[in-house]
């Protein structure tokens, strides 16, 4: 047929049982199919037995001759139209049916249906193992990180007296002397902290900072600061924060994973991760935390149920009136005064109890 019919499309024609491709043109005249290099044919033949490869994506269509040479292009649209004019399925629709062909949405539901279950399920079951074999070393990195990054952001020296930090760091000693691992784990840092306010948070290498707002606050009512300190040895002790920061990690990672890059979006938040979520628990570690302090008080000394007086300043503050706050991922500040006193007398009745 030559080169004297029309056009159909550009690529490339490989004879059969070999890989040599040469560059071709497809051409079609009176239902007759050609690959055509340099004016010269290399194969035709009738298009009812050319075979044409269905369309998938932007995969290349192949056209095999009969006598096995195979025509090879990239121009999807041309191939679809040839196969309209002749009589086949057309390839618009085909086309558009593969992009949302019912096995791809099924597949796309079960991906959903899977990180779901990953994350309900076994994420919470991979974060116990986790802080089961995580060595030291993990939580002092942790920590020192956080620490570094809110000494560049949020914190400042501490513009406490000295005779009133001495004051604190002697009755924490006796409150940490309780708490796992005894004194020597536990750090107390006084930082001025202006735009966290009357705080006080712990990180997960046993360091706690402890705002000069909060202690101002108390007015003096160190029963009340010592109460808040207890709270956060409690974070460290149940490892809230590293419990929190593994979940943030392998729910990142579950993400990344089906997005195609775990590489350093994991490590990033295992480095810098604490600043972002030291200050945030959930419910249950809250309420862990608020169980732990009273135990520590009273097991000091010191007034059991004195943390719940830095709620009742914040509920006064803050207008929290709110009893269920079940929108919320920590327990409503009402609830909390009372939970925790009901608690000290549970404490002090089986104390008292013959």
């Amino acid at each position: 047929m030559g080169s004297d019919g029309t056009v159909i499309a550009r690529g490339e024609w490989q004879p059969a049982h070999s890989s040599r491709a040469v560059a071709a043109d497809l051409f079609e005249k009176e239902g007759q199919l050609a690959a055509v290099s340099d004016g010269a044919t290399l194969a035709s033949g009738p298009r009812s037995e050319v075979g044409i490869t269905p369309r998938v994506g932007s995969i290349p269509r192949r056209l095999t001759f009969i006598d096995g040479s195979v025509f090879e292009t990239r121009d999807n649209g041309a191939i679809d139209a040839l196969v309209s004019r002749h009589g086949g399925k057309g390839s618009g629709l085909v086309y558009r049916m593969e992009q949302f062909h019912p096995r791809l949405i099924a597949f796309t539901l079960a991906v959903i249906l899977l990180a779901v279950g990953i994350y309900r399920y076994a994420l919470p079951v991979m974060v116990e193992v986790a802080i089961l074999v995580t060595p030291p070393v993990v939580p002092e990195m942790i920590g020192a990180s956080t620490l570094a990054t809110l000494e560049k952001t949020l914190l400042r020296p501490t513009a406490l007296p000295e005779v009133d930090q001495n004051a604190i760091r002697a009755e924490f000693a006796a409150l940490a002397k309780n708490a796992r691992g005894g004194e020597p784990a536990y750090t107390l840092l006084f930082r001025n902290a202006r735009l966290m306010g009357p705080n006080a948070f712990a990180l997960p290498d046993g360091t706690l900072v402890l705002t000069d707002d909060l202690v101002e606050l108390s007015k003096g009512d160190r029963q009340m600061v010592l109460g808040v300190l207890g709270h956060e040895i409690a974070h460290v002790e149940g490892d809230h924060s590293l419990r929190q920061i593994y979940r943030v990690a392998g729910f990142a990672a579950l993400v990344m994973l089906i997005a195609g890059d775990v590489g350093s979006g994991v490590e990033d938040i295992l480095s810098q991760g604490g600043a972002l979520v030291a200050l945030s628990y959930s419910r249950g570690a809250e309420e862990d935390a608020d169980r732990r302090s009273v135990e520590l008080m009273k097991a000091a000394g010191y007034e059991p149920a004195a943390l719940a007086r830095f709620f009742a300043i914040l509920e006064e503050k803050m207008s929290d009136h709110d009893e269920t706050s079940m929108l919320s991922t920590h327990p409503g500040t009402p609830a909390r005064q009372r939970y925790i006193r009901e608690y000290a007398q549970q404490l002090e009745g089986a104390v008292n109890d013959p």
